[in-house]
């Protein structure tokens, strides 16, 4: 009897671990999704804020803060490049009130 059990989880141990190790990967891969399309639409609104701001040449104190965090969170998310620069620009803004 205690041959039989073995047998069975010597069988089904490998099958269980597989179907683990397949479900973690395709975890990853939606992960790995949803924070590409997360740092592409921060890019997006990051863009629209730089582009209108900079035109008026000031930035509210409340949009300059939701540009901080937007940017910190896009950054944490391996963005950068061109949109680093456009941070700079911003910060460089006259702040309003």
């Amino acid at each position: 009897m205690q041959q039989f059990i073995m047998s069975i989880c010597t069988t089904a141990m490998p099958i269980v671990l597989g179907y683990i190790v397949w479900l973690l990967k395709n975890q990853k891969k939606d992960r790995d999704a949803n924070s590409k399309g997360t740092m592409l639409l921060l890019r997006v609104q990051l863009i629209e804020y730089h582009d209108r701001y900079v035109a008026l040449k000031h930035i509210p104190s409340y949009a300059l803060d939701n540009f901080i965090e937007m940017y910190e969170a896009y950054h944490d998310l391996g963005g950068n490049g061109m949109v680093t620069e456009m941070y700079k620009e911003v910060l460089e803004l006259e702040i309003r009130k």
